[in-house]
């Protein structure tokens, strides 16, 4: 197989885990026979740089005396907020020459400085999401996915979806049995999509500060199968249907009916990816009804149905 090179790109007050997730994950996958990821790491001048953590990283080489590099990785960390000028100067006139462009977290703050990433489809650290679509207005960024891959290029969310990102990389060029021997390795699991949300619906919503509310979510979430209706639920608070949805939406950030969905499709892929379950008592269980309702919900918000993503989660224990 085609010998591939990873040049990860250092620099002072970079996250070290998004250094390290990633080479980890290429330097598993090099331990196959006829898999070989050559791994490099430079800085601007080759010294050793400081990471977030405090942890020194010890760089092989300088950028400049680099070779070109078949995916050319660059990580995410403080030191992204305020990057050296020579670091935006040497992405804007290297990175483009890369066969495959990554960013970690927020190293996609410093491709959107150089301009790289204008009319391209990506994500970053949710925290930053925000700050990178209002500095960079020609970057399309979409907060809710671990990763997204934009045709070379490929951003991932933050800190271990850097992990993520890299073994979906690995299966691209090598195959699943290898990208899954690498995931159990590393005790991970290969099983999260690009497309799967940074955060679960109860981290998504702000908890309630009243507590009729704050037990109106934990109902939702033990009892997905129940009915949800705002009627209902609004009735178990003790409020009017009107009232009910006004104040969920107020201290949630997130309407009842929206919440309801993510918690149901939560719920679905727990139970796809966990259990033998079919997908009919899938359905039913989460609150779906019937096969086609929750294959319609899958579509919508993950892009694939149940079906598929309990092939893709679950390879070896899928039912029919």
């Amino acid at each position: 197989m085609k010998q591939r090179s990873v040049l990860v790109v250092l620099f002072d007050g970079v996250q070290s885990l998004d250094v390290t997730g990633p080479v980890e994950v290429f330097a598993g996958a090099s331990r196959f026979p006829g898999v070989t990821y050559e791994l490099r790491t430079a800085s601007l001048d080759g010294a050793p740089v400081r990471s977030t953590s405090g942890l020194t990283l010890v760089p092989d080489t300088a950028l400049a005396d680099a070779p070109p590099p078949h995916t050319l990785l660059v990580p995410g960390g403080q030191g992204t907020r305020e990057p050296e000028p020579a670091l935006i100067d040497w992405l804007r006139g290297h990175a483009p020459h890369a066969d495959r462009l990554v960013s970690v977290c927020t190293g996609a703050l410093l491709l959107a400085e150089t301009g790289l990433l204008d009319g391209h489809r990506v994500t970053t650290h949710w925290a930053f999401c925000d700050h990178l679509a209002r500095t960079y207005p020609a970057v399309e960024v979409d907060p809710d996915p671990i990763f997204v891959r934009d045709g070379t290029l490929a951003t991932s969310a933050g800190v271990t979806a850097g992990i993520d990102l890299a073994l979906a990389l690995v299966e691209e060029d090598h195959g699943r049995e290898v990208a899954l021997t690498v995931a159990r390795h590393l005790v991970v699991f290969l099983r999260r999509p690009g497309n799967q949300a940074q955060f679960s619906a109860q981290l998504t919503a702000q908890t309630a500060r009243r507590e009729p509310l704050r037990d109106i979510q934990h109902w939702i979430t033990e009892h997905p199968a129940g009915d949800l209706s705002v009627e209902a639920l609004a009735a178990r608070a003790g409020l009017s249907p009107r009232h009910f949805a006004r104040a969920f939406q107020a201290e949630t950030g997130m309407t009842p009916g929206r919440y309801v969905d993510r918690v149901r499709l939560e719920e679905a892929r727990r139970l796809l990816e966990d259990t033998t379950d079919g997908v009919a008592r899938i359905a039913h269980s989460s609150g779906y009804g019937t096969p086609e309702a929750m294959r319609r919900a899958f579509v919508k918000a993950l892009g694939t149905a149940p079906a598929e993503y309990r092939r893709r989660f679950r390879p070896s224990h899928a039912a029919p």
